[in-house]
């Protein structure tokens, strides 16, 4: 090789030399560890299915090169091999050619970075954050050593118990029903005799029919019997005060002679006079004004007027009896109606024994009344037994919404959501836009991950505490953390406490579970894990972290790739509960 060969490459790689040197991209990559880098937040968190987080950086005096184009990348890399690759951040030197954000030579500089939203994937929640960098200078590119930003993704929210709560449509049954009757006895004028024909007329009949049929019954409790007696006001007043207690005895007499017909001597009822509650009006001036009030007399509101101005009764009786025509037309149609006793049974008619029903509601439920099957099937606790009777209520009474509805809560306790949803269409047809359907076919939407559409369906539900309940899982679902906490509302237990923590309020987290009927779950220890561990508590972390693996030892390995407690990873009481 001659020496002016080696001159020429001897004077090559000066030139080389001195261009790297001139262009700093290798000064940046040999000090890259004086870079700064922030991840907020950290560990990144799942909010809603998707994931977003900011990165920040900061560059310190002559560290960034005047003609360098940096590109750094953030990425999500899964344990099992998955890279999630976001938009690069695009960082020049004062002097570089191409767009980006500016950073000083001498006076450094910093750049602020918010990544796109991407959806949350299972190999995310045990990953790690990174940020790939490419630094270039025309056609010169050099790899910058890939930094560690966070570790794994927050995704507490998943905890969240999607138990959705259906509404019931209530039964209308009732074991005992009001049968009170009653008939009437009328008088002639001065008169407390009771003529024949007044226990003969159809009101009578139909009293007294009752009475033989049912006095002897199990279906019917004859309770009391009561007697009012009235004079009308057109007598004296204290003729009218004997005339009304004569009848009150005459009428006793003759309902009590309808009981004793009754050959069932150990029935009692009726037949003595002690049982008879006597009351007398000895004026019936208000059944006179009602009377008067529903008339079609041409003077009727002449007369109203004598009751309005005058008190006293003889007054009022002068006045009316000036109207003599009025009068007369008084006395033919009004004033015989009120010369009465009224005596009226008091009888409670009563339903079948819960211990009928049951046994009837699965053997004969054809024997049964909706409101009995309704009933029927609030007796048990056993769910199979409780698609069986409304089953057979839908069979038997297809246009009542109710039947297929409650079916169809029944089949969600179940897991059985397709044939859920089916009865809660049939009661759909069979109702009119009943608020309980809505809330229920919501459910069915939210199960099948239709959201939109479960909550539009809530929204017609009206505010039922098992409505808002609902809408509160769906908030958390959602990323909408302080709606959820208000739609929880007065509930206690796990979903509102989750609600709590996730919206800021970890403190709140024992309180709301302690208070509740879920305070023994795996998950409910579990969830108070974690809000000690953000509140710093590590005694306490560990104390729940171990009931929730001794209820659930699913918990162990859940724990293990939890980032709630990646500060905790390298400490031996933990890595004692997870491995």
């Amino acid at each position: 090789m001659n020496s002016k060969f080696l001159r020429t490459i001897g004077a090559g790689l000066s030139v080389a030399v001195i261009l790297t040197s001139c262009d700093g991209l290798g000064k940046m990559i040999k000090k890259q560890k004086d870079i700064k880098y922030t991840v907020s937040p950290n560990p990144i968190e799942m909010i809603g299915d998707s994931i977003q987080f900011s990165v920040s950086g900061k560059f310190n005096p002559k560290l960034f090169a005047k003609k360098v184009t940096l590109t750094l990348t953030p990425s999500v890399k899964g344990v099992n091999g998955t890279e999630k690759m976001l938009k690069p951040i695009v960082l020049v030197g004062e002097k570089a050619t191409g767009s980006g954000q500016k950073i000083g030579y001498s006076s450094g500089g910093s750049f602020n970075y918010t990544s796109e939203k991407f959806a949350y994937e299972p190999s995310m929640r045990n990953a790690k954050v990174y940020l790939s960098g490419v630094g270039s200078v025309k056609k010169k590119e050099k790899k910058f050593t890939p930094v560690e930003l966070a570790d794994a993704t927050l995704v507490t929210s998943l905890l969240v118990r999607n138990d959705e709560k259906g509404i019931m449509a209530k039964d209308a049954f009732v074991k005992i029903t009001p049968a009170n009757l009653s008939t009437h006895i009328y008088y002639t004028i001065n008169n407390s005799t009771v003529r024949p024909a007044e226990l003969k007329s159809e009101e009578a009949k139909t009293f007294n029919d009752f009475i033989t049929k049912n006095i002897n019954s199990p279906w019917y409790e004859f309770k009391g019997i009561g007697v009012s007696a009235y004079a009308s006001p057109d007598g004296e007043t204290d003729k009218n005060e004997n005339l009304a207690k004569d009848r009150a005895k005459s009428g006793s007499t003759a309902i009590m002679s309808e009981f004793n017909k009754n050959k069932n001597k150990e029935n009692t009822f009726g037949k003595t006079k002690e049982q008879y509650a006597v009351g007398t009006t000895k004026e019936d001036w208000e059944g006179f004004k009602s009377l008067m009030e529903a008339s079609t007399m041409a003077d009727k509101d002449l007369i109203l007027r004598v009751l309005t101005m005058y008190s006293d009764p003889e007054q009022r009786r002068k006045e009316i009896k000036n109207l003599s025509k009025t009068y007369t037309e008084l006395a033919d149609k009004v004033l015989p109606k009120l010369r009465r006793s009224e005596i009226t049974v008091n009888v409670d008619k009563k339903s079948r024994t819960d211990e009928q029903i049951t046994k009837l509601m699965t053997s004969n439920p054809d024997s049964l009344s909706i409101e009995e099957l309704l009933y029927g099937a609030t007796l048990t606790n056993d769910v199979n037994t409780k698609v069986q009777v409304y089953q057979a209520a839908e069979k038997q009474y297809a246009t009542d919404w109710r039947s297929a509805n409650n079916l169809g809560v029944a089949l969600l306790l179940q897991n059985k959501v397709t044939e859920a949803g089916d009865a809660f269409k049939r009661a759909e047809k069979a109702s009119a836009g009943q608020q309980a359907v809505a809330n229920n076919l919501g459910i069915i939407e939210a199960k099948n991950g239709n959201r939109a559409a479960a909550m539009d369906l809530y929204k017609k539900a009206g505010g039922a505490a098992e409505t808002k309940y609902n809408m509160g899982i769906l908030d958390v679902r959602n990323g909408k953390y302080a709606d959820a906490v208000s739609n929880f509302g007065d509930y206690k237990g796990h979903n509102k406490a989750l609600a709590q923590l996730l919206a800021g309020s970890p403190g709140a987290v024992k309180e709301t579970i302690d208070a509740s009927n879920e305070k023994e779950m795996a998950y409910s220890y579990y969830l108070k894990a974690v809000a000690a561990a953000r509140a710093n508590n590590n005694a306490d972390v560990l104390s729940n972290l171990k009931t929730a693996i001794e209820k659930d030892g699913a918990l162990k390995a859940y724990a293990k790739d939890d980032a709630e407690f990646v500060k905790l990873r390298a400490e031996t009481g933990f890595t004692s509960l997870v491995n």
